[in-house]
């Protein structure tokens, strides 16, 4: 999308698209096209960043993103906990305040990744796009469906969808997202990790852009090479 179409449908977020732009450029991979999605975890130890905002500031940062990467200003989001809890989206045109009002009636829960991980490739062979997809998929601790979690996550390393996890919260809780970003046995590597801290919100955009960019670039070449991702800049 261009600068003009943003300033236009939402100026609050331009700032977040330049920085994106920046991070695009910085890594090669100006003019790359593809689908971004998120997904939210929405178990009983995410409350806090729920209600501090870092949630909202997290999925207008993925608006950004998506900005730059696709045409229709829409990012699908998945709000998880034991299973899927909501399927919905956000966009240029609706974005402020959209977590809290979709989250808002939904219960706290468990953790499981599998039923979320379903549900975004569901919806992306349901678009019936020829462009990757990024997942944004965040997450404070270990799921319950560890081995199922595997499974997927090496069945589907033959599609071209791309798993970025993001952990927040403690350390010691984010340990299976790093057994995650090493697993063997796929087509390709398709997923990459990085902890995003006790406050996710204080990261500068800037610095979070460069975090989430840090494989994809690897990933596309590697994809393309392996006939999962068509060949060409998008």
């Amino acid at each position: 999308m261009s600068l003009d179409k943003v300033q236009e449908a939402a100026p609050g977020l331009v700032d977040l698209y330049k920085a994106a732009q920046v991070s695009l450029a910085k890594n090669r991979i100006t003019g790359q096209r593809a689908a971004v999605y998120l997904v939210l975890d929405h178990s009983a130890s995410m409350r806090r960043f729920y209600r501090d905002g870092t949630m909202q500031h997290l999925a207008e940062q993925a608006l950004g993103l998506s900005a730059n990467l696709d045409d229709d200003g829409v990012v699908p989001l998945v709000f998880f906990s034991g299973g899927v809890d909501r399927v919905a989206d956000i966009g240029l045109d609706n974005h402020q305040g959209r977590v809290d009002a979709l989250h808002r009636s939904l219960g706290w829960g468990g953790t499981r990744f599998a039923p979320a991980m379903h549900a975004v490739i569901d919806h992306y062979r349901a678009a019936g796009t020829a462009d990757p997809a990024f997942v944004i998929f965040q997450t404070d601790g270990e799921p319950f469906d560890r081995k199922e979690t595997r499974e997927l996550l090496r069945q589907c390393s033959s599609l071209p969808i791309f798993w970025q996890f993001v952990g927040f919260g403690s350390n010691w809780a984010l340990r299976f997202l790093r057994t995650l970003d090493d697993l063997t046995g796929r087509t390709v590597d398709n997923a990459g990790f990085f902890a995003a801290g006790q406050s996710p919100a204080k990261r500068g955009d800037a610095a979070l852009y460069d975090l989430l960019m840090k494989e994809f670039p690897t990933w596309l070449t590697a994809a393309r090479a392996a006939g999962v991702l068509r060949q060409g800049p998008g």
